[in-house]
């Protein structure tokens, strides 16, 4: 490892980037020539895998399994990527859970322990990885380059669209939507706080690949997002130093169609 280069090389932390979309954003802005701590949970030999493509664009990256739902080892994620690195300048919070529920389906009710899992995993560790990046850069320089560290949100176009599927999901993501517009307020001007809300980007659950390309079409530009137009609005989000306290939807418009059931569920 080159030790020195790190200094001077900007780094990106990214959870549930072994695969999928946050796979996606870390090999974008390894292209980009930012370092990569690359987060997964249980994704072990995809993360391995993907390390290995990261490290190929000459950038350093280091894997780190860590349970989003315990403290103690979200702690751990944020202190082993700042020995490694000596600093984050942008947190790109991916990794959430993303299960069927609705209060009023007998086969799929709302229960206390999703409720509980959602807002461990979908709200609490974000806002608690924020925290940790903000107490560190409290005690650093600013950067000579300019750049104001991030912190990114992945949010859902549904936010302003809702409708009652995936119930515990939508709700925990309303919680950090709001708490990304708080923390924007909180942390200024050490560190800015926004909110990236794709819209229909790759296929979900049972959801054929017909299903999904249909799906994405039903937007008023005729497609949602790809990885790749996520990926390219975190990087330009993370260089971007007056944005802060806001959501950039990424979506094709599809936020602007109100509709009572998830997308995915009007597509037989």
């Amino acid at each position: 490892m080159e030790g020195s280069k790190t200094f001077s090389h900007r780094t990106v932390l990214l959870t549930g980037a072994a695969k999928r979309l946050g796979k996606e954003i870390a090999l974008h802005f390894a292209k980009a020539g930012w370092n990569v701590v690359l987060h997964y949970g249980h994704s072990k030999d995809e993360a391995l895998e993907t390390l290995v493509q990261i490290k190929g664009f000459g950038v350093e990256a280091i894997a780190v399994q860590a349970n989003l739902a315990s403290e103690a080892e979200l702690r751990s994620l944020f202190k082993t990527s700042i020995e490694r690195f000596h600093r984050i300048d942008c947190l790109i919070n991916s990794a959430s859970v993303f299960e069927f529920d609705r209060p009023s389906q007998a086969d799929h009710p709302v229960t206390q322990s999703a409720l509980v899992q959602n807002t461990q995993v979908n709200l609490a560790a974000p806002v608690l990885l924020a925290q940790e990046m903000y107490r560190h850069l409290q005690k650093q320089q600013m950067r000579s380059d300019g750049l104001v560290p991030v912190t990114i949100q992945l949010l859902d176009q549904k936010l302003i669209n809702l409708n009652p599927d995936y119930f515990s999901y939508t709700l925990s993501k309303s919680a950090l939507l709001t708490a990304t517009e708080m923390m924007a307020l909180d942390f200024a001007p050490i560190m800015r706080s926004v909110g990236l809300a794709p819209g229909i980007t790759l296929p979900s659950g049972k959801q054929t690949e017909a299903q999904f390309r249909e799906a994405h079409r039903m937007t008023p530009m005729g497609y949602s997002s790809s990885a790749s137009d996520i990926a390219e609005a975190a990087l330009f989000i993370a260089n971007a130093k007056a944005i802060t306290g806001t959501t950039i939807y990424v979506d094709g418009g599809q936020h602007l169609l109100s509709s009572d059931r998830d997308i995915m569920f009007k597509i037989k």
